[in-house]
Formats: structure tokens, C-alpha cells, sequence
């Protein structure tokens, strides 16, 4: 039947082809640009310079270590706001959905007076065992977990109302605690938004920038990131910013790529 559509619904109407056109060429062009201008004769060279190694190694290992805390902290969450009736639920959830909207370095300033020497939690914490947090790779990971959790929470939420209670009442009915139930039923049906919120969250704090270089600096080795470097080195030579750009572009376009099946079909089965 979808075959025949095109002829019943006759030619797409150009008020509405060019403004698309215009759209898929603004997202579309800069990207193939940055493809293009790369200096790919030098580029295995800059890769492997040491501040790119270092702040590979550090996007790295914040990365992993964010979907982690996000596994971990997150899943609770959003269990909570899809199964628990509880006051103030719903501006719980206006709350996780903030920073998705929060100007990144606002988000930055927000962890400063939270969390930095100072800050509410942050002076308490210097005041009782003399740590600090900012300019940190500790913050680094804190800045992410920030911004990458509420990708996560709101993935697997979804995927936890999308399954419904019904399965978790049936084992309920047979014995089972919420504890067993979470595990055995919930979990396994949602695994799913897991995967996806979980690749959501590592995307989204390999391109973090914002919140970080405001809460954790931007110190070769400590806490400059792969975006913290693209942006120190673009002021002073951009044939290397747009190479360490392509390496953040391939990795975008490998998560994209592993989510494909996820995203980009269509309710039917099309493509």
C-alpha cells in the first residue's frame, strides 16, 4: 500500500519541500564542511599527540564513569517516577528535566554553589574531611553525571511505562517482592531504554563542555576534556581543532549508528 501513496497523494507541495530542503542543507552542510576541511595528511599525527592522548584519556575514563553513575542512580530514579505514587512527583520529574534546558555553563554555576569550596555541600564537605571538588577530574565526572543523567532517567522511564505494571502485578500475585519484581520482571522488560538511555548519557557527556570547564577548569592531564581542548586549540589553530573534531564526530555517528534500530525506523518497519 505505501507503494501506492506517493501517486493517490500527489506532487509534495514546494512550501513545504523548500523550508525541509533549507533544514536538512542547515544540518547536513557544516558537517560534510568539517569533513572536508580536515587535514586527513596529518591527522593520525595529531591524534596522537600527547594533551590529545591525555584528554582522550580523560573524556574516557568521565564518560564511563557518568553511565555508570547513571546505571547506578539513575535507575532507581526512574523506577520511582514510574511506579511509585508519591507527593511531589511530578515536579520531581520537572526537576530531572531541567538540565536538559539549562544553559550549560549555567548548569556549571549551579554545581559551583552547590558543590564548589563554598557552596552549600562543598563547604561542608572541606569543612569535615578537607576535600574539594572543583578543578578536579572529580568534578569533571560530577559536570557530566549532570547533564548526562536526565537523558538517562527519562529513557528508561519511558521504557518502564511503556511496558506497563501488568507484568509486575502477575508477580506479585505469585509471591514475589518489589525487590524480586524489580529484578526478575521490570528490569529485563525495560532493558531496552536501559541500552539506549545509557548510550544516550556516554554521547552526552562526550560532548560536554560547558558545565565543566565552569565547575572543573580546563588543566592539561586534570580536567580538559576533548571539547575543552577543541575549544583552546581553535583559537590558535583550527586545522587541529577541526581534526579533534572529526574524532568527536566519528564517535557521535558510531552511537547514532547503535541506536539505529531504536531511532530511525519508522512504526510500520520502513526506513
Amino acid at each position: 500500500m505505501s507503494d501506492t501513496l506517493p501517486r493517490t497523494l500527489g506532487r509534495a507541495p514546494l512550501v513545504l519541500v523548500v523550508p525541509g530542503a533549507v533544514a536538512a542543507a542547515l544540518l547536513v552542510l557544516p558537517l560534510v564542511t568539517l569533513v572536508l576541511d580536515t587535514p586527513w595528511g596529518s591527522f593520525w599525527e595529531q591524534v596522537r599527540s600527547s594533551a590529545v592522548r591525555d584528554a582522550l584519556g580523560i573524556t574516557a575514563l568521565a564518560s564511563a564513569v557518568t553511565v555508570l553513575a547513571c546505571l547506578l542512580l539513575g535507575t532507581p530514579l526512574a523506577w520511582l517516577l514510574a511506579r511509585v505514587d508519591f507527593p511531589g512527583r511530578s515536579l520531581l520529574r520537572a526537576a530531572v528535566a531541567v538540565p536538559l534546558v539549562l544553559p550549560p555553563v549555567v548548569a556549571g554555576v549551579a554545581l559551583v554553589t552547590a558543590l564548589g569550596r563554598n557552596g552549600l555541600v562543598g563547604g561542608l564537605l572541606r569543612d569535615v574531611t578537607g576535600l574539594t571538588l572543583p578543578y578536579t577530574t572529580a568534578a569533571v565526572v560530577v559536570a557530566h553525571t549532570f547533564v548526562s543523567m536526565p537523558f538517562y532517567v527519562l529513557s528508561v522511564e519511558g521504557a518502564l511505562r511503556a511496558s506497563g505494571e501488568r507484568y509486575d502485578v502477575v508477580a506479585a500475585t505469585l509471591g514475589a517482592d518489589r525487590w524480586t519484581t524489580f529484578r526478575r520482571v521490570t528490569l529485563p522488560l525495560a532493558l531496552p531504554g536501559v541500552l539506549a538511555g545509557a548510550a544516550l548519557a556516554w554521547a552526552r557527556s562526550l560532548g560536554e563542555f560547558g558545565a565543566t570547564i565552569t565547575f572543573a577548569g580546563n588543566y592539561p592531564g586534570t580536567t580538559q576534556t576533548m571539547p575543552s581542548l577543541i575549544y583552546q586549540t581553535l583559537q590558535g589553530d583550527p586545522q587541529v581543532a577541526r581534526t579533534l573534531s572529526m574524532v568527536l564526530l566519528v564517535v557521535s555517528l558510531a552511537v547514532l549508528a547503535a541506536l539505529r534500530n531504536r531511532w530511525l525506523t519508522t512504526p510500520g518497519g520502513g526506513r
